[in-house]
């Protein structure tokens, strides 16, 4: 990792990730590979002016599927790694996942 940037990937944004967002101030982002909790931590306090209870990484596996006619294993999506990160009592949400006002 050369800096905050390459660590976060991307948000998820899906039906529990809106839930647990708006209800529980946990936010989901799909993170690099070698990216540890410090690092998580340190990005989203540093990018987004916020402070961070929490951060719980875990990594998500492919997902696999067979082919019809050998019977074959075959990787349909490749395995990642998310990190879901708990937002301090006072602080301020993430406008990323608002949506739209």
């Amino acid at each position: 990792m050369s800096t905050i940037y390459d660590v976060l990937l991307t948000p998820l944004i899906t039906e529990k990730s809106s839930y647990q967002s708006g209800k529980l101030r946990q936010y989901t982002f799909k993170v690099a590979r070698d990216a540890t909790r410090g690092m998580v931590k340190d990005a989203i306090e540093t990018l987004f002016d916020t402070d961070v209870d929490r951060v719980n990484i875990l990594n998500a596996p492919a997902k696999r599927g067979r082919r019809a006619r050998s019977r074959r294993l075959l990787v349909r999506r490749p395995a990642y790694k998310k990190a879901i990160v708990t937002l301090s009592e006072g602080s301020k949400p993430l406008e990323i996942f608002e949506g739209v006002k």
